[in-house]
């Protein structure tokens, strides 16, 4: 039984497949490899999906749902005649919908798909985006985020040297940057970084709005049917925009003849405030990753809003290097998932490879701080920041603020604001106090794996009580007995790098040659021996092991160097 990829668009949809030998796009009933991702209901209550009912988005507006996929973890509801969806619904029926076109290809049923997910989803987001699965009858073995899905696309797994791939995603809701290195057989996500709500159909309805504003025309007062004509005929003439080539259309409304002529200079200048929200993701991911825009050996461009000239222009001009562009933009996210499902089958064609990623947003707890001669509640600490490698566990000391505190309560939250109720609150976990003064310790204990599991420990060291909470992205997708078995397999990261046996002989190492050396080397020792632990107190797993590789080469050469 064949386990299909699937990249989930905003826009339009795909689903493939692995024949020995490379991934198949299945082509719908169309002949067309991308579906719309477009639901509409008829006059019969029949729920069209895909072709027709983009069609029926110019027609039947009120009938007709579209970019739903921007609404996935919200309570939005879709009103189409007699029907009420929600975004996981109508996700649902267009999930079906892949699964009936590669049913029919491959002449079996398909339970088992991996699907791509922007890297930027949360974990709600991700954690309905499986639900949607499931409904429709779909197992997923995986999410993947979509730039590392294009990157195997361009066969990234395939290369013999270490690289850095810098991959930009503007597909038609979401935009997404990532930042991959490739070594030894790794591809580890470095960084990622994102905007789940600026896309290509922004910059569509940024001519539209121009398009209304040059012929005095309200869009308030716009009959929808007519606006959405308007969109379709942008769309059209967006696709074939070019420096050499400007685009012209006319409309007639209220009998009135209207005409509206877009040039790439008009088209840079509407979308200048747009293309300035692309530079923040892509500045964040580069500082975030601590690489420099001359290390990085490919730049990838994706999703079916990059075919832009204008988009093009501005990426290579903000980044200094012409980007690669071989692979149809709308295609590779679908390749890539299509790829991976063949990875997770282990088939024989492909290497294996060890896909690595990265904790997409800050995981912390909500405490108070001291102001104005009192606590002030309402703050957010991190405890796992965001691009952390995963899997991944961390600990923090906290105290109470008043004495005789009968209990904490830690609320978890994720997100990038220094205040909570700007986060998305994904738990709480309560701890029973001691009665003793204020300035009580209490450690919390954050662990988090590649499937999104977030384990959750606190504990007091005066009593030695804990308490745990386990959240999970897919909640019921494993058993408990699944959950615990995976979060066994990360004791290991749970022991603080100061406590660990490689640690520790490390420093005894460091302490003896300090022990045994005077004047300037002796202060180089301490020098070296203060700059690595404060690289253990981070608890980054990726910045402790450089640490002490270089370390031990150090200790290596002063020892060689040692004069008895």
């Amino acid at each position: 039984m064949a386990t299909i990829g699937i990249d989930l668009g905003t826009s339009n949809s795909l689903v493939g497949y692995w024949n020995g030998e490379s991934a198949v796009l299945i082509e719908n009933e169309f002949g067309e490899v991308l579906t719309p991702s477009i639901i509409s209901v008829d006059d019969n209550q029949e729920i069209l999906v895909g072709q027709i009912a983009k069609e029926r988005l110019m027609t039947h507006p009120q009938l007709t749902a579209a970019t739903f996929k921007r609404f996935m973890g919200t309570e939005k509801i879709y009103k189409m005649g007699t029907y009420s969806f929600t975004p996981v619904e109508l996700s649902t029926l267009l999930l079906k919908k892949l699964k009936q076109n590669a049913e029919r290809t491959l002449n079996e049923e398909c339970h088992h798909a991996i699907i791509s997910v922007p890297a930027y989803f949360n974990n709600v987001q991700r954690a309905v985006t499986i639900e949607a699965a499931n409904l429709a009858g779909l197992e997923v073995n995986h999410l993947i985020s979509e730039p590392t899905a294009a990157a195997m696309a361009y066969g990234i797994h395939r290369l013999e040297e270490d690289s850095r791939i810098l991959v930009i995603d503007l597909g038609g809701g979401t935009f997404d940057v990532s930042l991959l290195e490739m070594f030894e057989g790794i591809m580890q996500v470095e960084a990622i970084a994102g905007d789940n709500r600026l896309g290509g159909e922004d910059f569509t309805y940024a001519i539209l709005k121009d398009c209304l504003a040059e012929n005095k025309l309200d869009q308030q007062v716009l009959p929808a049917e007519i606006e959405a004509s308007l969109y379709k005929k942008i769309e059209m003439i967006k696709k074939e925009l070019s420096p050499t080539t400007p685009q012209q259309f006319e409309f007639v409304l209220d009998e009135k003849e209207y005409t509206y002529q877009l040039t790439e200079e008009r088209f840079r200048s509407i979308c200048q405030p747009l293309l300035a929200k692309l530079r923040a993701p892509i500045i964040r991911v580069l500082n975030d990753s601590g690489i420099k825009l001359d290390e990085i050996d490919r730049i990838i461009l994706i999703g079916g809003a990059t075919k832009s000239t204008t988009i093009r222009s501005f990426v290579s001009k903000l980044l200094g290097k012409l980007p690669f562009t071989q692979i149809n933009p709308d295609e590779a996210v679908g390749v890539g998932a299509t790829i991976q499902s063949a990875l997770k089958e282990n088939k024989e064609m492909l290497e294996e490879m060890i896909l690595t990623d990265v904790c997409g947003h800050t995981l912390g707890v909500n405490t108070s701080r001291f102001m104005e001669n009192d606590y002030r509640d309402g703050y957010f600490s991190p405890i796992i920041e965001r691009n952390t490698t995963v899997p991944v566990s961390k600990i923090q000391t906290f105290c109470t603020v008043y004495d005789n505190q009968q209990a904490i309560v830690f609320d978890i939250y994720q997100g990038e604001n220094r205040l909570v109720k700007d986060n998305l609150k994904i738990g709480s976990v309560e701890i029973k106090m001691p009665k003793v003064p204020k300035g009580e310790p209490v450690d919390v204990r954050f662990t988090y794996d590649h499937d999104g599991i977030l384990e959750v420990i606190v504990t007091v060291p005066r009593t030695k009580k804990t308490n745990r909470i386990v959240i999970e992205n897919t909640p019921g997708q494993l058993s408990q007995i699944e959950i615990e078995n995976r979060l066994k397999k990360l004791e290991s990261l749970k022991i603080h790098p100061l406590d660990r046996a490689e640690t520790r002989l490390l420093l005894a190492r460091a302490e003896r040659l300090y022990a045994e050396s005077i004047g300037e080397k002796r202060e180089y020792i301490q020098y070296l021996i203060g700059n690595f632990e404060a690289v253990l107190r981070k608890q980054d797993e990726k910045e402790t092991r450089k640490a002490s590789s270089e370390l031990n080469k150090l200790l290596n050469k002063l020892e060689e160097n040692f004069q008895l």
